[in-house]
């Protein structure tokens, strides 16, 4: 038990005289998850939206896969974007890999097919009329889509919460696209595993405060901006 207390008190010195290559780590964990989340906002709430609104053949197998990739393997999504990155890869030429692009790009495909499924089911639960008469008074689909997502932002919002919460505590892809490289890709969740490994604990447990702090920062801003819309003043 005094072990993980001594740890403890060492984590917190580590995080309270500014080290240096915690914050390093921490900024670069915060930018990676936030771009990758915000990619996959631009992209899959309109995919979403589009898909629930539209009548299409195979429209419940696409839904099908979309929910599916809701539970993709991390470690699967960062091997594709491996290969595709690879020196000998169809984009190699773009020198992406070990790279915290190559990283944001793992993560995207990992939220996209979170926030393309929520969205889905958000618009889909907008009255089908409302989507109609917004059309017969001359909107186009894209206006009439966004009319409707005004209506449901709050549970869009959802989505982003979801979408980002999984990114901020991925391993699997980073580790795989980033290759962990210290000062320029290492991140905090694989910086985490290999100082446990190591028997760094102090420097660990340090690592995982700050993510654990970074974590309900971002979701708690996000949280008040949506509730400040529901609960009543």
């Amino acid at each position: 038990m005094s072990f993980i207390i001594q740890g403890f008190q060492k984590a917190l010195h580590l995080i309270f005289s500014g080290n240096a290559e915690i914050f390093g780590i921490a900024r670069l964990s915060l930018t990676v998850s936030l771009l990758a989340t915000a990619a996959a906002v631009l992209a899959g709430v309109p995919l979403g939206s589009w898909i629930a609104v539209k009548r299409f053949p195979l429209k419940k197998l696409l839904i099908a896969l979309v929910n599916t990739g809701m539970g993709l393997p991390p470690v699967v999504a960062g091997l594709v974007v491996m290969l595709f990155l690879a020196r000998s890869g169809p984009l190699g030429f773009l020198n992406w890999l070990y790279t915290p692009t190559g990283m944001i790009i793992a993560q995207f495909i990992i939220a996209m097919p979170i926030i393309t499924a929520l969205s889905i089911s958000a618009m889909q639960g907008v009255d089908p009329r409302f989507y109609q008469q917004v059309l017969t008074l001359g909107a186009s689909d894209w206006q009439a889509i966004k009319v409707c997502l005004k209506e449901i932002r709050l549970t869009v919002l959802a989505a982003v919460i979801a979408g980002f919460g999984r990114l901020v505590a991925e391993v699997g892809a980073v580790m795989i696209v980033g290759g962990n490289i210290r000062h320029q890709t290492r991140m905090l969740t694989t910086a985490t595993v290999m100082e446990t490994n190591m028997g760094n604990f102090d420097m660990a447990i340090a690592l995982g405060l700050i993510l654990l702090t970074l974590s309900f920062a971002v979701n708690l801003a996000l949280t008040l901006i949506q509730q400040k819309k529901v609960l009543p003043r």
